[in-house]
């Protein structure tokens, strides 16, 4: 691939900074503000789809709207001194495995946990023996010719283990997307480490990347608890004891809650059993419980029904609710949108969910973004009474709580928070509120194949 990114550490932290500050001089001919909206202390934050920066593709050299993730994390690795832990489902990204690999001969201590999907170089593998994505995924990142990013990291040597290091066959997923530098800073969010989710999908011209976002918190404190999660699925690494943990057999815990300078975070690391009160959808609940005037929603997947039980409680008290979930995810028959909708939708068995509720007063202000073909909104995204953030990997559904390996991270900010809802206004313009013309032609074709379904118990 051209080498279109300076390679300099200083270079790095200038363009990253200025993308974030949305002050480019494209973004000053646009007429675009060039003074950004300040955010706490210790607290960087970044869009791909951002209104008011700019940056070149590295997937086809032309210049589009939003922050540079890619770059976003580069400059925190570049800035590395000792360590580097990364924790990510799938890093696919070459440039990224190049930094870890030079970090690495140079004598830090890199070290880097996937999800057992993603784990193996992709160049060794053969299509035919892949499932329909992954040969999508395969076909994708071979036509880019950038290299593989996990060929990368074992050629130098990086220590990398994935979620069957336990001896299992993995947990749900391992989900997180973190990544921890010298034991100060950590960089989350919803972003996977890959083209399809930071730039766009490869021969796909329109494409614009998975709508995501990335933050960079400074904070020693909030990064050793991100350390002691990662150390508890690293056990002894590579050929060492089998005394890695993912999944439930890291055994739970209770959120952790801290600062960041004088920002409040909480941080939970799922999954838990049902059980367990310190599971994350019950987290997730009393947080809405709180909400008094407005609740902004943005999410991949949204499919818990006591999470939507609890959304109507507040539509009843007066809440001014907005949802924008997944165009992909929102039709489908386990998705909490039809509830919202007040509507119904049987899958493929023709089968009810059992705990359906669908409202009584369906929710106008609920829909999907228009989004180039292809392209996922991927946050998973609250914003209560414009000050509390809640952010992470963690998607609104059991799996997340109860399978994966997952963050969720709660932030109490005004200034934050607005920045996120100015990320829900841009979304909202355009969106496709209501029973869209697409959900409405598969309820048709499922009325024909299943009349109202059948209810399951």
């Amino acid at each position: 691939m051209a080498n279109l990114l300076p390679r300099h550490p200083f270079a790095w932290a200038s363009l990253v900074a200025l993308a974030l500050a949305g002050c480019s001089a494209d973004a000053q001919l646009l007429g675009q503000s060039a003074r950004p909206k300040p955010l706490p202390k210790g607290i960087e934050l970044a869009f791909n789809h951002a209104e008011t920066s700019r940056y070149r593709s590295p997937i086809n050299g032309q210049w589009r709207q939003g922050d540079d993730l890619e770059a976003f994390v580069l400059a925190s690795i570049q800035s590395a001194r000792r360590e580097i832990l990364i924790a990510v489902q799938e890093l696919s990204l070459p440039k990224l495995a190049e930094a870890l690999a030079a970090k690495y001969r140079e004598g830090l201590t890199v070290k880097v946990v996937l999800e057992n999907t993603y784990s193996s170089p992709w160049s060794e593998e053969h299509p035919a023996d892949l499932a329909p994505h992954q040969r999508t995924r395969h076909e994708q990142l071979k036509a880019l010719g950038w290299g593989d990013a996990v060929a990368i990291l074992q050629r130098a040597g990086v220590p990398l283990i994935d979620d069957t290091a336990d001896g299992s066959a993995g947990s749900g997923l391992m989900h997180h997307k973190f990544m921890v530098v010298d034991r100060a800073v950590v960089v989350t969010g919803s972003a996977n480490f890959t083209p399809s989710c930071i730039h766009g999908d490869p021969g796909a011209d329109r494409s614009r990347g998975n709508v995501n976002h990335l933050l960079r918190l400074r904070s020693r404190e909030l990064a050793n608890t991100f350390v002691a999660e990662f150390e508890r699925m690293w056990g002894d690494g590579p050929g060492g004891q089998p005394d890695s943990r993912f999944g439930l057999g890291k055994g739970g815990g209770a959120p952790q809650q801290l600062l960041v300078e004088s920002t409040p975070v909480t941080v939970l690391f799922a999954p838990h059993r049902r059980s367990d009160p310190h599971q994350g959808l019950l987290m997730l609940e009393k947080l809405l419980a709180g909400s008094r005037k407005q609740l902004d929603l943005a999410l991949f997947v949204f499919s818990d029904q006591g999470l939507v039980n609890a959304m109507e409680n507040l539509q009843q008290q007066g809440v001014n609710i907005r949802l924008l979930a997944d165009p992909g995810f929102a039709n489908r028959a386990f998705s909490e949108v039809l509830d919202l909708l007040g509507t119904k939708l049987p899958d493929h068995r023709c089968g009810l969910e059992a705990a359906n509720r669908p409202w009584q007063r369906p929710l106008e202000s609920v829909g999907t973004p228009r989004l180039a073909s292809g392209d996922k909104l991927h946050h998973k995204l609250a914003v209560i009474d414009h000050r509390t953030v809640v952010t992470g990997s963690f998607n609104w559904s059991p799996s997340a709580a109860h399978q994966n390996d997952e963050t969720l991270l709660v932030l109490d900010s005004p200034q934050l928070a607005e920045h996120f809802t100015t990320e829900m206004n841009r979304l909202w313009k355009g969106a496709e509120l209501g029973i869209t013309p697409r959900l409405q032609r598969k309820q048709e074709r499922q009325q024909v194949r299943c009349g109202s379904g059948v209810q399951r118990s």
